[in-house]
């Protein structure tokens, strides 16, 4: 006879509790992790729904977050698949997804720089993607930075392979050592270009997070782009003395390098 007045009231109690409990706070119960913040330089926080989270190390990060950063300040986000992100000053990137079983992930950059070390596609609908208001970059396995500024994406390759494509759909590969840039409602096709040793550089430092020394960290710079920058570095150090020497030649031997003029005048 007790029953049903015991079942009504249970009810009750549970209606009760989940009416009392915010929203967002039972979305963040079932958040789905994306990975966590491994070193920032303050300031930098973290948009959360509605809410900002200030970022400090071990922070978590959770799909559809935003990592914002300040002026002077990085972010450097470890997802789980055990790719890296590498995030700028200024900037604003959100972890649209990041399935590390699936190895599915999407990026958006709504402003700023990010250096992107993704980790192989192993599953066979996989797919890394950094996407901007301008274009998208998709890649398997690499190393290369993407920035979105004016109303234009760039993107640059430290190694192996990126597509490019713009919004309409008309893609270029960027192998390691070029880049492109996509601008805003641009339909055409985006150029592909050798970066130069000055762009390598900006791309690598206004990325990098600084060791305690002051020191940009050199261990996130792969082989493949330490070798790019080297011999990017050593054309002048050829060209220059080829410029320089090019158009005179050596008199032959025994020839006076200095004859004089006139010799029955005398020679000084």
């Amino acid at each position: 006879m007790n029953k049903k007045p015991s079942c009504v009231l249970a009810l009750s109690c549970v209606l009760a509790v989940s009416i009392a409990i915010p929203f967002d706070v039972l979305a963040d119960t079932v958040a789905e992790r994306a990975g966590e913040i491994s070193r920032v330089i303050p300031a930098v926080n973290i948009s959360r729904g509605s809410k900002s989270l200030t970022a400090s190390a071990k922070t978590v990060v959770d799909w559809q977050d935003a990592v914002n950063t300040q002026a002077n300040a990085r972010a450097r986000v470890a997802l789980d698949d055990g790719s890296v992100l590498n995030v700028g000053s200024d900037s604003s990137v959100r972890i649209v997804k990041h399935d590390a079983g699936a190895r599915q992930t999407d990026l958006e950059i709504s402003l700023g720089k990010m250096r992107s070390q993704a980790q192989k596609i192993t599953q066979p609908n996989g797919k890394f993607e950094v996407r901007t208001p301008a274009g998208i970059a998709g890649v398997v396995g690499t190393d290369f930075y993407t920035s979105y500024d004016n109303n234009m994406m760039t993107v640059i390759v430290f190694e192996g392979f990126v597509k490019v494509c713009n919004l309409a759909g008309v893609c270029v590969t960027v192998k390691a050592g070029q880049m492109t840039t996509v601008r805003n409602g641009d339909s055409t096709s985006p150029m592909v270009q050798q970066a130069s040793l000055a762009m390598l550089t900006d791309a690598v430092s206004s990325t990098a997070l600084e060791s305690p020394s002051g020191m940009p960290q050199a261990h996130h710079i792969s082989k493949a782009t330490a070798i790019t920058l080297g011999i990017l570095a050593a054309i002048p150090i050829v060209v220059i003395p080829i410029a320089l020497t090019r158009g005179t030649t050596a008199p032959p031997a025994g020839v006076n390098k200095n004859p004089c003029p006139n010799p029955a005048a005398g020679c000084g």
